[in-house]
């Protein structure tokens, strides 16, 4: 019997992990990462967040590793993950759904001003907010226009959001009309109300939002985090905010995480954090992409969303 290790939302999880599995591959055995007794030779798949370094490299007979999530920042961190191991992103159609809907909801509180909603609620105080703008009064411009990108300008369009994007190459989605390159990054950002970061985590991507980039905006523009947490310089963010550059921010992802709990953007009466649950599927459909994965790669097939060491997505 194959053995998959789990490390994904601690020990407390780990009963739920057991019953996911079991309903779609009730072969497989499944552990719990620290669990007492489990030998590094027994194990065969691993699916993790955060595994401490050196970890997954003891065990001998692994045969694929398995991101819990669509980013796999803390897995590759390990200066002695085993490369010779296939490495399989969480891109699955449920988490791209979700960011989509995460993407769209961000837009819309945004576009009125949930979060002095939320403030005004919270004091039990009776604000009437007049919103100066319409979802057809506002362009979303997004960077990153993979399967994540495609599928929220889709969704955003489909509630009225004019929207342009901006990746690397030129990308055709419908009804989006597509900049690339470092030429067509001024033009994009210009015509963009509010803007979406979902770029890969690359080293050319690495602090890409900054003060520069934040400043080509229109003056009072919004800004949905939503790629990595290293793509973004906070305290540039905060300055933003501050000046009226931006008029709103939410984000989702941070460098470190979880956000320290005395950060300033926790209680900034123009931003809204969440903590890394954009685009995060249920557990039971996570637990479903792995064992068809495990199914199609016994039975000599290629595994989907691989890792590509050399590019860094």
């Amino acid at each position: 019997m194959a053995v998959l290790v789990v490390k994904s939302g601690g020990e407390a999880a780990m009963a739920e992990w057991r019953d996911c599995f079991a309903a779609c591959a009730p072969g497989l055995e499944v552990r719990w990462w620290d669990e007492p007794g489990l030998r590094p030779e027994e194990v065969h798949y691993a699916l993790v967040w955060d595994p401490e370094p050196g970890r997954l490299a003891a065990m001998p007979h692994l045969r694929t590793v398995f991101g819990s999530g669509a980013g796999v920042d803390g897995i590759v961190a390990d200066p002695r993950y085993p490369r010779q191991v296939p490495l399989v992103r969480m891109s699955i159609p449920e988490a791209t759904e979700r960011m989509g809907e995460y993407v769209c909801w961000a837009a819309l509180s945004l576009l009125r001003e949930g979060r002095r909603m939320a403030i005004a609620q919270a004091e039990r105080r009776w604000d009437f907010v007049e919103p100066p703008y319409r979802a057809s009064q506002r362009t979303v411009g997004i960077m990153g226009l993979g399967s994540m990108g495609s599928q929220a300008a889709r969704m955003l369009r489909g509630i009225g959001f004019p929207v342009n994007g901006w990746s690397r190459g030129r990308k055709s989605v419908p009804g989006v009309e597509s900049h690339a390159g470092p030429a067509e990054l001024e033009a994009f950002l210009a015509r963009t109300d509010i803007l979406v970061c979902l770029l890969p985590a690359t080293a050319e991507t690495r602090g890409i939002i900054d003060a520069a980039t934040l400043g080509r905006l229109p003056r009072g523009a919004g800004y949905i985090g939503v790629g990595r947490g290293m793509q973004q310089r906070l305290e540039d963010i905060l300055a933003a905010l501050e000046d009226g550059q931006l008029s709103g921010a939410v984000i989702d992802v941070f460098e470190p995480e979880p956000l320290p709990e005395e950060h300033p953007l926790w209680v900034h009466p123009r931003a809204i954090v969440t903590a890394h649950v954009a685009s995060l599927p249920s557990r039971a459909e996570r637990a479903a992409a792995v064992a068809a994965a495990i199914a199609g790669l016994e039975r000599g097939e290629g595994l989907p969303n691989l890792y590509d060491h050399e590019k860094g997505y």
